[in-house]
């Protein structure tokens, strides 16, 4: 009677709210309409129960077409979501829930209608269990799905529908649980069905009195967790419906065959569910198929910016630079080239790419004017083959073209001048880059050529500030020179007048003559660099220059140097001179087991090279990117760290350029070029007197 009463009550009070919720709000959009047919169908289904019984055909269908009627609503609900239409792919959990439905239909009207065998009647009911968990859990998902992805805004108004349909189809899989393990119909749980949706009807009351517009918005985290939820669910059921029918089938070695499956089937799950790769794929096809744009862009700006945020000791800040780019598509290594003060291209920082064959000289200038007035991104998939009509293929290096693994090419601009140049390599599950993903990388290099002219900025002030230290130093150690002079000087003359005391006059005059010698000597030399002007770049022989550099280190270490016959070029001695100095001796004290050093000229077409080689400890990628070049940086006791910041100054200077190349272990090769033409155009702006100091003090140091 509880059963009867209760489904009776379930016709009368579902259909007087569908027709009051007519009558106070109408059919203002779809989902009053779809709202309104699921309370009809649950009030015909609570008619037929109480008609028909609970353990019968019509009850049965009837719960079917109920269910359909809710997961009608539910789809017009989510297809309402941001006031537009969502991609046609997101129909397939809906129509998998929908053909769940059909399927349990057509297993209900064979029990029903054909004499079975006693195997046949047990797998159709274990199918039929099967089928109403199966849809009852698909159902608890949709409803989760929906209500988590639901605006703030929105979740006031679907929350009470939401948590009705969720406590229905909590009920159904509890009951057809029960039903399966057990095998037989729990009568009293079905009975009491009518009188659990008579207590659900007030929720459904108080959420028309709420008269939401039903209204919500898409989450891509929720929709692949739904999704991974709805796959785990259909591989469960399927491990349940393989075993089930290896044991209808039966056999001396269905369990066996059972235990095979099961082993089978895990250790798929275990090689395929970890892969980073099945991982990249299911995501690239969710995008594709659930959603409109590709990209989550709240969720990536943030890993973004924590990427690039997060100072990690494993991590530098060029590496997270390249890091937080390709995340965002899936690429497992790339390489930062940024410019140098010549304008010449350097490997700036590498991530997750050590097998990559990067030259000392990756990029020319032209491929910096290229990239800096197009801001073209590159695929070299189409560059290779031509198919990128704005890509001048002479921009591109050839060690991009044979690189297999090279896919993006993404300049980065600040204020249309080029910061650095990122290459991307391949990612783990290719596709084609479509507008979608183009506007990402514009937006995304835009936003890195920002920080990395803001760290540039940052290191010059660091540097210039040091400088403005080291001169403050400089002018406290002159002050101090002057004093000492000025006092000898007068002791100097004093001691003079004693003349008639042989022991303190040999002793006094021998050591305050040497020392003003040395102090006026010092002082010669120190004026010399603050006034004299060295005079402008001149043809000249490079030969002798360089010998007369060489000449005093061949006292203290082996030098061996090859010159082309009649080799001249256009520099100052004075410079060269000084750098060659620096650099030789750079490479006499890397060198420990006196192996000979080499220094070769010759010329490469408009240039004249000068190289100078050593088989020393060599350098890593990083010290030269970072640290070689840096003033007041020095791995030696008592090294002001400037010698080779001021070689490589005073080679530009002359319109020349410095290249390193070094590996650990193996040597260092520094590459001196100059002009060789007599035509060259240099700065009214002289080098100044202060890095003259500076090299002064650094050759006394």
């Amino acid at each position: 009677m509880l059963g009867y009463w209760g489904h009776i009550a379930v016709a009368f009070l579902y259909a007087a709210l569908a027709v009051w919720i007519f009558h106070r709000h109408g059919l203002s959009n779809k989902q009053q309409l779809f709202l309104l047919l699921g309370l009809s169908l649950t009030s015909a289904w609570g008619f037929v129960v109480s008609m028909m019984g609970v353990n019968n055909l019509f009850a049965y269908l009837a719960e079917s077409v109920r269910n359909l009627g809710w997961l009608i609503f539910l789809y017009f609900l989510l297809r309402s979501g941001d006031g537009r239409e969502q991609p046609k792919s997101l129909n397939y959990i809906y129509f998998s829930l929908t053909a769940v439905l059909v399927f349990q239909t057509i297993v209900d009207l064979l029990i029903a209608n054909i004499n079975l065998t006693t195997d046949a009647a047990i797998l159709m009911n274990y199918s039929s269990y099967i089928f109403r968990m199966l849809f009852a859990a698909g159902a608890l998902v949709a409803v989760h799905n929906l209500y988590t992805v639901s605006a703030p805004n929105a979740r006031w108004g679907i929350s009470l529908p939401m948590a009705a349909l969720a406590a229905l189809w909590t009920y159904d899989l509890n009951l057809y649980t029960i039903n399966y393990l057990t095998q037989t119909v729990s009568v009293e749980l079905i009975q009491m069905r009518g009188f659990a949706m008579t207590l659900l009807a007030p929720i459904f009351i108080a959420a028309a009195l709420r008269n939401s517009e039903l209204r919500l918005r898409l989450s891509r985290t929720v929709a692949f967790q739904s999704v991974s939820l709805f796959v785990i669910g259909g591989y469960l059921i399927a491990m349940v419906l393989l075993n089930t029918l290896i044991e209808l089938i039966g056999g001396d070695y269905a369990r066996l065959a059972q235990s095979s499956v099961i082993f089978a089937m895990t250790i798929i799950a275990l090689l395929v569910l970890p892969s980073g790769q099945f991982r990249a794929w299911f995501k690239v096809k969710l995008a594709k198929n659930f959603f409109q744009h590709r990209y989550d862009y709240r969720s990536e700006w943030m890993r973004f910016a924590d990427t690039i945020g997060f100072s990690g000791h494993d991590t530098t800040f060029h590496e997270r630079v390249i890091k937080s780019m390709a995340d965002i598509l899936e690429c497992p290594s790339g390489l930062l080239l940024t410019p140098s003060s010549s304008g010449q291209l350097m490997l700036q920082a590498r991530w997750n790419w050590s097998s990559a064959d990067v030259p000392s000289n990756p990029g020319t200038q032209y491929m910096v004017e290229f990239f800096e007035t197009t801001n073209h991104i590159v695929i070299m998939d189409e560059a290779r083959v031509g198919k990128d009509d704005r890509c001048d293929p002479r921009a591109l290096p050839q060690w991009l073209f044979d690189e297999p693994n090279a896919w993006l090419i993404v300049p980065l601009v600040h204020f249309g001048k080029l910061t650095g140049i990122m290459v991307l390599a391949k990612p783990r599950i290719a596709w084609t880059i479509d507008w979608e993903d183009m506007d990402m990388l514009r937006v995304v290099s835009r936003q890195l050529g920002s920080y990395l002219a803001e760290a540039d900025s940052q290191k010059k002030l660091i540097e210039g500030q040091q400088f403005d230290q080291f001169n403050r130093r400089f002018a406290f150690v002159m002050h101090d020179i002057k004093n000492l002079v000025s006092q000898l000087s007068i002791l100097s003359r004093n001691a003079e007048k004693h003349a008639d005391k042989p022991e303190f006059r040999d002793d006094m005059v021998d050591t305050l003559q040497s020392s003003v010698g040395k102090m006026n000597e010092l002082l010669a030399r120190l004026s010399q660099h603050n006034k004299v002007k060295r005079s402008l770049p001149k043809y000249y022989e490079v030969e002798s220059v360089v010998v007369k550099a060489l000449e005093p280190k061949r006292l203290i270490h082996p030098i061996n140097s090859e010159f082309e016959p009649d080799l001249c070029a256009v520099f100052d001695p004075v410079r060269l001179e000084t750098a060659i100095t620096h650099l030789v001796q750079n490479a006499i004290e890397a060198t420990e087991n006196q192996a000979p050093i080499k220094v070769i000229g010759k010329k490469q077409g408009d240039a004249v090279t000068i190289q100078i080689i050593d088989n020393g400890c060599g350098m890593s990628e990083s010290f030269v990117a970072d640290e070689l070049f840096k003033p007041f940086e020095s791995s030696k006791s008592g090294g002001f760290g400037i010698g080779a910041y001021e070689s490589m100054s005073l080679i530009e200077t002359m319109g020349g350029n410095l290249r390193v190349e070094s590996t650990l272990g193996r040597g260092t090769r520094f590459t001196i070029s100059l002009p060789a033409s007599a035509t060259v155009k240099e700065s009214e702006e002289d080098f100044s007197a202060e890095n003259e100091n500076q090299s002064f003090t650094n050759e006394g140091a």
